[in-house]
């Protein structure tokens, strides 16, 4: 049951994440994502089989923290009313909807936890809002690791002057290798794992 339950907030989460890259550069001035019809939480428009399915059912079954990604949403920065500025942006509103996910997630906890402890329903309600904290706040924080393609690593390209970004850039073609060993290795929790524990403690109002 802990596994469909991390999946089934796993995919919500990565498709919040994705719906809100696409929002923001709608704001800023590229439809294309709506209208391809990625503006929608219905996960047929968002599922990516390896991504958002099979290494989360992996990790999960190797004892490491559930995360995965949908497909991307497909955005044209040369809409966008101020390119460098809007990507930079558009970049960071994945990770700041999955930040607002868990805080939200955390506060139904604090109620829960001090009018509703001894409510059955509520009982499992505070676990599944537990898996959404933790779920939200490794994907924030792996998704805002500098490694192509990754969401950080979009903020670093938009900061850096043109020559340099052109050379970082190429790494993209060797990114997902990179987080593939970094999982293998464990190297990557061990990156993440410190500030990740503190937020999930933080959040959920385990410290």
């Amino acid at each position: 049951m802990k596994y469909v339950i991390s999946v089934v907030v796993l995919l919500f989460s990565v498709i919040v994440h994705e719906v809100a890259h696409g929002y923001v550069a709608y704001k800023r001035g590229d439809s294309t994502a709506k209208l391809m019809g990625r503006l929608t939480l219905n996960p047929i428009y968002h599922i990516d089989i390896f991504g958002s399915i099979l290494l989360p059912l992996i990790l999960l079954m190797v004892g490491a923290p559930a995360f995965g990604w949908a497909k991307p949403v497909p955005i044209n920065m040369y809409n966008l009313k101020n390119p460098k500025r809007d990507m930079i942006l558009v970049s960071l509103a994945g990770v700041t909807a999955n930040f607002l996910l868990a805080v939200i997630a955390g506060v139904i906890m604090f109620f829960i936890r001090n009018f509703f402890a001894d409510v059955s329903v509520m009982v499992s309600l505070y676990i599944i809002l537990q898996y959404f904290v933790v779920i939200n706040i490794v994907l924030m924080i792996f998704n805002l690791i500098p490694i192509p393609p990754l969401d950080g690593s979009r903020v670093v390209l938009f900061l850096l002057p043109r020559e340099l970004a052109e050379k970082y850039a190429k790494i993209e073609r060797y990114g997902f290798w990179i987080i593939l060993l970094l999982l293998a290795t464990n190297v990557l929790w061990k990156i993440i794992g410190p500030l990740a524990n503190f937020l999930i403690k933080l959040i959920s109002g385990a410290m």
